[in-house]
């Protein structure tokens, strides 16, 4: 009985559960001078290769709500720390679902001089304006010597092979 009452008081509180944010949008960072336009559209960048790294979330919008169809475009150093500039590898777009889902398989990309390992990602909301940041991984030594380096964009890591990271939009 108690807990009906708690719980139709709370639905009494002037927009409380509505009202709820999401925290501050996420922080944009620099796209590097390595990013290319054109990626092709898929969720898993190993190409071949056992993903070694699965990335899971949601993209929100600032009222904790999910966005339908956003787009990510990811992009990240190989396993000797060296982007394709040529070609597509480790490179790659997708959509989130109706819920704001995004899987990303790839594998842990190498740290390069004076970086720490990250992935660059591009997220938009359909005809909204473009968040460009990176995620980073959390105890990495490389991220104590990374002037780029930011605790906010670190991602959970529920094991050593599958980060957690929920991008908040901007209004």
């Amino acid at each position: 009985m108690i807990r009906r009452r708690l719980l139709f008081a709370s639905l009494l509180w002037p927009g409380y559960s509505l009202a709820q944010s999401c925290g501050k949008p996420t922080e944009r960072q620099t796209e590097g001078p390595f990013f290319k336009p054109q990626s092709p559209e898929r969720n898993t960048l190993a190409e071949g290769r056992a993903a070694t790294l699965l990335v899971t979330g949601r993209v929100l919008g600032p009222d904790c709500k999910p966005v339908a169809h956003a787009l990510l475009d990811f992009w990240h150093a190989d396993e000797r720390g060296h982007y394709d500039n040529h070609g597509i590898r480790y490179r790659g777009h997708q959509f989130t679902d109706a819920e704001g889902r995004y899987r990303l398989e790839t594998i842990v990309p190498a740290e390069y001089p004076g970086r720490a390992r990250h992935i660059h990602v591009k997220v938009q909301r359909p005809g909204g304006r473009i968040l460009t940041t990176q995620l980073y991984f959390p105890n990495n030594p490389g991220n104590e010597r990374d002037s780029l380096f930011s605790p906010e964009l670190v991602m959970q890591m529920a094991t050593r092979g599958q980060g957690l990271y929920d991008f908040v939009l901007a209004a």
